[in-house]
């Protein structure tokens, strides 16, 4: 996998973009899954590491690049049940960034880990 000058973004980057239905079955499964969903939003340069943005933490064989975590977008939504309530945060955060990318991402509290994360809006 080459990082740099990738411009697909976690899952669904090859289809087309997800239309508000779509995004709001998949915000139904992540609470019915229990998930945590979370929000967050990059500007177009920050959000691939490319060639002339790309920074190495620590040796060379870290795999570690900059650019991998995006601003989020107030606070992961813990014990959210109800749908509209995310529907409505990523209305705010199109409205308030029209120019980044926004993705919904959702964190398992038990795993401790991001098991989910797709794009909910590509810059206009």
């Amino acid at each position: 996998w080459n990082p740099v000058n990738n411009k697909k973004f976690e899952t669904f980057s090859y289809l087309p973009p997800l239309s508000d239905a779509q995004i709001s079955k998949q915000v139904d499964m992540i609470i019915a899954k229990g998930l945590s969903p979370c929000l967050e939003f990059a500007t177009p340069e920050t959000s691939f590491t490319d060639s002339a943005n790309a920074v190495r933490f620590s040796g060379t064989s870290a795999g570690y690049y900059d650019n991998r975590y995006w601003t989020m977008w107030k606070l992961p939504m813990f014990g959210c049940t109800d749908a509209s309530q995310v529907l409505k945060e990523i209305t705010e955060c199109r409205k308030a960034y029209p120019q980044c990318y926004v993705r919904l991402a959702a964190f398992d509290s038990v795993k401790q880990v991001q098991v989910i994360s797709f794009l909910v809006q590509r810059p206009s």
